[in-house]
C-alpha cells in the first residue's frame, strides 16, 4: 500500500490519540471500533473534502492495522501517522448506559508520537492544527503536543482545541487545560465538558472562565439537542440543531468541531451564523447513521438550511 494518499501536503492536521474501543456486548461479548476524538475529528475534516492528516502514533497489532486501514480509506494522509512496536491504546466500554469505561495504555504505541519524524515541509502546507482528547492528559505526550501548539500558534497557524472532558482530567490536568485555552483560536466544549473540567454543576462557569483566559477566542459551546451557542468578542449567537430521525450521537461532538473549522477555513469572511449552522448541520448530521460516521459535504450543506437561530 503506497503511504501517499494525497500529491499535496495537508492544510488541517489533529493531533493526538487513535484507540480502539473496546465495547461490551454481552457476558462474554465484545466488538472493537476504531475512535479517538483527534482522529474522528480528521476523519470528519476528509469527509468534508479538506486535505487531512491524523498525527499520532499506534500500534502495528490488529488494533493498529484497523486504525491504518480505517485512516486509508478515508483517504487521511497516512504519512502522519507513525505505527511502533508498542501496545494499543484500549478504552474498554464495560456499560454503556450510562457508559462506564477505563483506559489501557501503560507506555502504548500513541505515547511514543514524535512531531520531528512527520513529513520535511508540513509545517508550510498547514493552515489549522487542533488538538484535544485523552492524549493532552498522557504524559510524556501532553508535554510533547502543549510544546509543539505553542510553536505552531507562533508561526501564525491558527489552533484549535476540545477537550473533550473525560474521567482522567482530574486536578492534575487544570494547567493543561489553561495553556490550550490560552492558546487556542478555536475552541469547543459541551455542557458536560465543562461540568467535568471544572468540577462544577453549571457549564456558565466554565464559559465564563475560558472567556477570561482568551477573551479574542471563537468559543463554541455544544449541548446535544438543545444546540450550540458561539461566543466571541461581543458576539454571542445561540441555535437549535436541524430536526432529523436521530440514529445515536456517537461522534456528533467531533463532526461539530470539524463542521465549524471546514467553514472558517473555506468561509474566512463569513458572518458567524453561517459558521454556527455549519457546526450544529455537521453535529446533526453524524447522528444519523450508526457510530461515528461523519457526514457529507451535501448533507451538511442541505441540513444547514435547517438550523433555527434563535433571538438574543
Amino acid at each position: 500500500m503506497s503511504s501517499v494518499l494525497h500529491p499535496d501536503l495537508p492544510s488541517f492536521i489533529a493531533f493526538g490519540e487513535a484507540l480502539t474501543d473496546l465495547i461490551r456486548t454481552g457476558d462474554d461479548s465484545w466488538r472493537t471500533v476504531s475512535g479517538g476524538a483527534p482522529w474522528n475529528v480528521a476523519m470528519a475534516m476528509s469527509r468534508l473534502g479538506e486535505l487531512s492528516a491524523f498525527a499520532g502514533g499506534i500500534s502495528r497489532d490488529l488494533f493498529g492495522q484497523a486504525i491504518w486501514q480505517a485512516s486509508a480509506d478515508a483517504c487521511l494522509d497516512l504519512r502522519f501517522i507513525q505505527q511502533f512496536d508498542r501496545a494499543p491504546l484500549l478504552a474498554v466500554v464495560h456499560e454503556l448506559n450510562p457508559p462506564r469505561y477505563f483506559f489501557i495504555g501503560d507506555d502504548s504505541a500513541d505515547l511514543h508520537f514524535a512531531p520531528e519524524g512527520l513529513p520535511s515541509g508540513w509545517r508550510r502546507a498547514l493552515r489549522c492544527a487542533h488538538f484535544g482528547g485523552i492524549s493532552l492528559a498522557r504524559q510524556p505526550l501532553a508535554e510533547r503536543l502543549v510544546l509543539l501548539a505553542a510553536q505552531l500558534k507562533a508561526e501564525g497557524k491558527l489552533i484549535s482545541y476540545d477537550p473533550n472532558f473525560r474521567q482522567t482530567m482530574d486536578s492534575r490536568y487544570d494547567d493543561t487545560l489553561e495553556q490550550m485555552c490560552r492558546l487556542a483560536d478555536v475552541i469547543k466544549v459541551s455542557d458536560e465538558d465543562l461540568r467535568g473540567l471544572f468540577r462544577c454543576g453549571d457549564h456558565h462557569t466554565g464559559v465564563a472562565q475560558i472567556s477570561a483566559w482568551n477573551p479574542g477566542a471563537l468559543l463554541l459551546l455544544t449541548r446535544g439537542a438543545e444546540g450550540g451557542t458561539l461566543f466571541h468578542g461581543s458576539v454571542e449567537l445561540s441555535a437549535r440543531p436541524p430536526e432529523i430521525e436521530l440514529v445515536d450521537s456517537i461522534g456528533a461532538g467531533d463532526a461539530s468541531m470539524a463542521g465549524l473549522l471546514y467553514s472558517l477555513l473555506r468561509h474566512k469572511h463569513a458572518e458567524p451564523a453561517q459558521h454556527l449552522r455549519f457546526a450544529l448541520a455537521a453535529g446533526a448530521g453524524a447522528c444519523m447513521t450508526a457510530g461515528a460516521s461523519p457526514p457529507s459535504l451535501p448533507l451538511v450543506q442541505t441540513l444547514a438550511a435547517g438550523v433555527q437561530l434563535l433571538a438574543p
